[in-house]
């Protein structure tokens, strides 16, 4: 026996460095479609929201989604929710988004502090 490989050895190690190369693209194919469906998602939680709120409702909902991005992600969720059941009444003006504002604010937390 020489050092080298049979043919048969040769094409059991093309197969199997094949089958990790199919592994590798299926999982960044995945990867991928995860992605594209995120943005497909993003892409129409913004349509239901161009639809549901009026120029003055955006500006103050984009505002509260810079100061406080939790909250403005809870916010759109509720509006997106609120347009796909039919429960809202036209466009979203100010005025509601205010009141929808006001009614979603988490209750603030206060504290005493006694001294002895």
């Amino acid at each position: 026996m020489s050092g080298e490989p049979s043919d048969e050895e040769l094409e059991k190690l093309r197969q199997e460095k094949m089958e990790q190369l199919k592994e590798q693209q299926g999982g960044e194919g995945q990867a991928e479609a995860a992605e594209a469906q995120r943005q497909q998602a993003e892409a129409q939680k913004k349509a239901v929201l161009r639809q549901a709120l009026t120029d003055g409702a955006r500006k103050r909902l984009n505002t509260v989604q810079m100061s406080k991005p939790e909250f403005g992600e809870k916010v759109e969720q509720q509006v997106v929710a609120l347009a796909q059941s039919g429960r809202l009444n036209g466009k979203v003006d100010e005025d509601q988004m205010k009141a929808l504002l006001k009614e979603l604010k988490p209750d603030k937390q206060s504290f005493n502090i006694t001294r002895r």
